[in-house]
C-alpha cells in the first residue's frame, strides 16, 4: 500500500531533515588535529635531536614536520590504508609481469619521504648528528604513514651492506642517495630503493636452513628457489640469502636487469597483513633469477648483518614514531573533551594514563636519538660496541611496548579511537610488525645473550654509558649496581641462562633509557621514569604513576 493509498501525502516524508535540526548539532567534539607542525609540536623529539643526537637542525625537518601535519598528507595516509596494494600476476595479454598496484596516495607520500631524504641522507651527507637528523626525518612521516617507511628503512639499511662490493657500490649507491621517487620497473632510473628477503617457508629466523642456490654464471650468478617474505616487492633491487658451494652467501637482484629485460621475480601472492597494510608484503620464487654476490662467498650472514642493525634501529624509530601518534591524538582529544563538569585532560584518573603515556613515548624518542648518534661515522671502537649491544637491547623493549600503548592511546578517545575514521585504530594493528620484524622477542634476548658471551667489549661499553648518570638519582644507582651483578654469571655461560633472557633485556633497556632522561630531560620526566619503572613498586600497567609524579610537568611537553 502507498502512503496516497492510505490518505497521506508523499512529500514531507520524501525531504530532507532540515540542518537545523537540534539532533544535528555537534559540540563537545575534539576540532581535527590537522595543519599541525608535527615537529615544532613534539617538543621531546627537538630537544633530544639537538641535545642527544648533536645534529645541525636545519629548517628541512621544521618542512617536514609541516608536512605530515597537512590535511593533505593525512588524507594521503587514510587512502594509503583504505585502498591495499593488489598484485597483477599477468598482463592483460597474457605476459608474466609480477606487478604491484598501489593507490596513488601512497606515491604521493613516499615521493615525499625521498625527497626529504628521510631514506639515505645521512649516507649523502654523513658527519657528526647525520644519523639522528635522518632519524627525525624519518620518525615524522612514520607518524602519520607507517606502511612506506619499510622501503624507505629498507633502502637506507642497505647502504652498510653494498659498501663491501665496491663495484656495485659504484652503480647503485648514486641511486640510493638520488631524492627523485618514480615507480616504474626501468633500468637506468636516477633513484632507486631497496628490499630483502631472508626468510623461507621451512626456516623462518633460521636463515642458516635456506634452501634457494645461487649458481655461478660468468660474472653473477642464477638463483633458483622461494622467500616466504619479501616486503616491497616494487623496490628496484633486493638483498637476498642464498645457498653458494662455500655456504650462504649474500646476493644483490634486481628487478630489471641492465639490458632492460626483466629479471625473473614471481610475485605468487601478498601477504594479508593485520596492520602494514598500505605497504605489500609478498611471497617470490626465483627461477634462474640473476644475482650479484655482495661480500665474501659464503659469508652471507656477516654480509646482510650490516643491514639487518640498521633495520633494527629502524624498528625502534617506527615504534616510538608511533608513541608519539598516540600520544598526541589521545592529549588533544583530551584537552577539547569534557565529561563530568571538566576537561578530561584535568580529570586525575585521565591524566595519571595520558602522562604516562607521554612518559613512554619520551623515553623511546630519547633513546632512539641517542642510538642513532652512535651510528654516525665519527663511533670509535667503544661506541660501536655500545650500539652492537644497545640497539638488540632497546629493539625488544621499545618495541615490546608498542602495541599495549596503542590501545591504551586508542581507550583515551573511548569508542572514537575504535572507529577507523580516526587514525589509532590503525596504529594498533601497526605496533605489532616492529616487534615482530628483524628478530621477535626470543631472537632477540637471545642475541643479547650470545653478544654479552662473544663481544664482552659491548657490555662494558654498555655500562660506561650508564655511569654517565650514576649519581643523578639513587633509585636509578641501586637498580643499576643490582643488574651489574646479576649479568656477572651470564657473561661466561650464556646458554645457561636463555630463560631469563627477556627479564634480563628488560632491565638493561630501561636502565639505558632512565640514565639518558636523568641526563638531558626535565626532573618532572627523570623523575617519574625512574620511580615508576625501577622502584620497589613499580608497574607497567598506564595509569599508575606514583603521587610523587609531576603530571602537569610531563604534559606540558606532550
Amino acid at each position: 500500500m502507498t502512503a496516497t493509498d492510505a490518505g497521506m501525502t508523499a512529500g514531507p516524508l520524501e525531504s530532507s531533515p532540515p540542518a537545523n535540526l537540534e539532533t544535528h548539532r555537534v559540540f563537545n567534539q575534539p576540532p581535527p588535529r590537522v595543519d599541525v607542525n608535527e615537529y615544532t609540536a613534539n617538543v621531546p623529539l627537538a630537544e633530544y635531536l639537538q641535545t642527544v643526537g648533536e645534529a645541525e637542525v636545519k629548517d628541512a625537518i621544521e618542512s617536514t614536520g609541516a608536512v605530515v601535519g597537512s590535511a593533505q598528507f593525512q588524507e594521503d595516509a587514510r587512502l594509503a590504508h583504505r585502498n591495499p596494494p593488489i598484485l597483477h600476476t599477468y598482463s592483460k595479454y597474457g605476459q608474466r609481469i609480477d606487478e604491484v598496484e598501489y593507490h596513488p596516495s601512497y606515491h604521493r607520500i613516499i615521493s615525499q619521504a625521498v625527497a626529504a631524504g628521510a631514506h639515505t641522507s645521512a649516507w649523502e651527507h654523513p658527519g657528526k648528528g647525520a644519523n639522528a637528523l635522518r632519524a627525525a626525518q624519518f620518525m615524522l612521516f612514520a607518524q602519520v604513514e607507517p606502511g612506506h617507511a619499510c622501503p624507505i628503512s629498507m633502502s637506507h639499511a642497505a647502504v652498510e651492506s653494498l659498501r663491501g662490493a665496491p663495484e656495485l657500490a659504484g652503480e647503485w649507491l648514486p641511486r640510493l642517495y638520488s631524492r627523485q621517487y618514480s615507480p616504474e620497473l626501468s633500468a637506468g632510473k636516477p633513484g632507486a630503493l631497496f628490499g630483502m628477503a631472508m626468510t623461507e617457508k621451512q626456516g623462518g629466523s633460521d636463515v642458516r636452513a635456506n634452501t634457494t642456490r645461487a649458481v655461478p654464471a660468468g660474472g653473477h650468478f642464477l638463483l633458483t628457489g622461494h622467500k616466504w617474505f619479501c616486503s616491497a616487492p616494487m623496490s628496484d633491487a633486493f638483498l637476498v640469502l642464498a645457498q653458494e658451494e662455500a655456504g650462504l652467501g649474500c646476493f644483490l637482484v634486481p628487478r630489471v636487469l641492465p639490458d632492460g629485460d626483466r629479471n625473473p621475480f614471481m610475485i605468487q601472492r601478498l601477504k594479508d597483513k593485520m596492520g602494514n597494510r598500505s605497504n605489500a608484503s609478498s611471497e617470490v620464487e626465483f627461477a634462474k633469477t640473476a644475482g650479484w654476490r655482495v661480500g665474501e662467498p659464503g659469508r652471507g650472514v656477516r654480509a646482510i648483518m650490516g643491514m639487518v642493525g640498521r633495520t633494527r634501529l629502524d624498528c625502534i624509530l617506527g615504534t616510538a614514531a608511533g608513541m608519539r601518534q598516540s600520544v598526541a591524538e589521545a592529549v588533544w582529544h583530551a584537552r577539547h573533551r569534557r565529561a563530568f563538569g571538566a576537561r578530561l585532560i584535568d580529570q586525575p584518573a585521565m591524566a595519571n594514563v595520558l602522562a604516562d603515556l607521554a612518559l613512554e613515548s619520551e623515553a623511546a624518542a630519547v633513546v632512539s636519538m641517542r642510538l642513532s648518534r652512535a651510528f654516525d661515522d665519527d663511533a670509535g671502537p667503544s661506541e660501536r660496541a655500545f650500539r652492537r649491544l644497545a640497539t638488540a637491547v632497546t629493539k625488544y623493549w621499545v618495541c615490546k611496548r608498542g602495541p599495549n600503548h596503542a590501545y591504551e592511546a586508542m581507550e583515551c578517545l573511548g569508542g572514537n579511537g575504535y572507529i577507523e575514521d580516526f587514525p589509532l585504530a590503525m596504529r594498533y594493528r601497526e605496533q605489532p610488525v616492529t616487534a615482530i620484524w628483524e628478530g621477535t622477542g626470543n631472537v632477540i634476548a637471545l642475541d643479547v645473550l650470545r653478544t654479552m658471551a662473544t663481544e664482552p667489549e659491548s657490555v662494558d661499553a654498555f655500562f660506561a654509558e650508564l655511569r654517565v648518570a650514576s649519581g643523578a638519582h639513587p633509585v636509578f644507582d641501586d637498580f643499576a649496581a643490582r643488574l651489574k651483578e646479576q649479568l656477572a654469571p651470564m657473561r661466561s655461560a650464556p646458554a645457561d641462562f636463555a630463560g631469563q633472557a627477556r627479564n634480563v633485556v628488560e632491565k638493561l633497556a630501561l636502565a639505558l633509557q632512565a640514565s639518558l632522561l636523568l641526563r638531558f630531560a626535565p626532573s618532572a620526566v627523570s623523575d617519574a621514569f625512574v620511580v615508576s619503572r625501577l622502584g620497589a613498586d613499580r608497574s607497567f600497567n598506564y595509569g599508575s604513576l606514583p603521587p610523587s609524579a609531576d603530571l602537569a610537568g610531563i604534559l606540558a611537553r606532550a
